[in-house]
């Protein structure tokens, strides 16, 4: 029996295009077309997915495509050169066409990620670079004084931000993270929790979880394999490459290592009521999208319902008693 939207009251699950059209890696994917990644998805009900770049940018014409997969718009990954201070006026203004367009689209949810410094994507930078610039505490303080400035530009319109920590950027570690949080004003920054990045930047889902619950607004749920991890670190790769070897794949994988189990019970019984958004950047030609966006639907709703159910015998149990 499927899991549907009256039984999972704490979630609803979404899925990144990501997994067909790849927007880190030019190439992955190009011969997938519009209509056949939205069909896919919402043949496996998924209800919602976030901007890519096959994806027509006007917005009437947008939503119109997505109202007719019935899947809605969730969010959309911006990234920001906020800790360039010289820059900042000037990313602000970019970032608040951004926050117009998702209005326009309905979503809630603005996903922030800072490029300045990172591996790939900091314009200034050669997209070949192979280690990321580590902040000076001066791009800090910028960094900080754009995100709550940015975060503030949400408020105003109705959404929240959510800061994504991610691999090859200046917020991948767990220092990083940590302190991102420490320096943040947690009435305007959130997190948006990465399973799999949380890992890659060597914190452990769960603690991470635990730790910052109460900052999290939006999840994404990718696996890790363990054996491509342990080569990429001791090869010191870079992104872009450990994505091709394989880095990551879907809940519900065998081939993955992260425990989800622990991760869905502290979501579900603390009431998390946001997107669960699946997310695996893989080669489409080596690992079908469809196969494992099916693989990673079966294996939440299974786990889920396995949890409900243990909480509501559990439930049963004390009331007897």
């Amino acid at each position: 029996m499927s899991v549907n939207q009256t039984e999972t009251r704490h979630f609803r699950i979404g899925i990144a295009p990501i997994s067909w059209v790849n927007d880190d890696i030019p190439g992955l994917g190009d011969h997938y077309t519009q209509d056949q990644v939205l069909s896919e998805m919402s043949s496996l009900g998924y209800v919602s997915t976030e901007m890519g770049r096959l994806f027509m940018q006007d917005p009437p014409s947008l939503k119109a495509k997505l109202d007719e997969y019935g899947i809605q718009l969730a969010s959309k990954f911006v990234g920001t050169l906020f800790s360039d201070a010289t820059r900042l006026d000037e990313e602000l203004q970019s970032f608040h066409e951004w926050v117009n367009y998702l209005r326009e689209m309905g979503c809630k949810h603005v996903i922030v990620c800072e490029m300045g410094g990172s591996m790939h994507w900091d314009p200034r930078r050669s997209q070949e670079e192979m280690t990321v610039q580590k902040l000076t505490d001066s791009e800090w303080k910028s960094l900080v004084n754009g995100l709550h400035r940015a975060a503030k530009l949400c408020r105003e319109n109705g959404m929240e931000l959510v800061y994504h920590f991610h691999a090859g950027t200046v917020v991948e570690t767990r220092e990083e993270i940590d302190r991102l949080m420490e320096l943040t004003d947690p009435d305007l920054v959130h997190l948006l929790y990465d399973t799999g990045h949380a890992l890659y930047g060597g914190y452990d889902p769960l603690e991470l979880l635990t730790k910052y619950y109460d900052r999290i607004q939006y999840v994404h749920l990718k696996n890790v394999r363990h054996d491509v991890l342990e080569y990429v670190r001791k090869e010191n790769l870079d992104f872009r490459t450990a994505v091709l070897k394989g880095l990551f794949t879907v809940p519900g994988d065998p081939q993955g290592c992260i425990d989800f189990k622990p991760i869905f019970k502290e979501l579900i019984e603390r009431g998390y009521d946001g997107w669960w958004i699946v997310e695996a950047e893989q080669d489409p030609a080596i690992a079908d999208p469809y196969k494992y966006a099916k693989m990673a639907k079966e294996y939440i709703e299974a786990t889920v319902m396995s949890i409900q159910s243990a909480n509501q015998t559990s439930g049963r149990r004390e009331n007897r008693e």
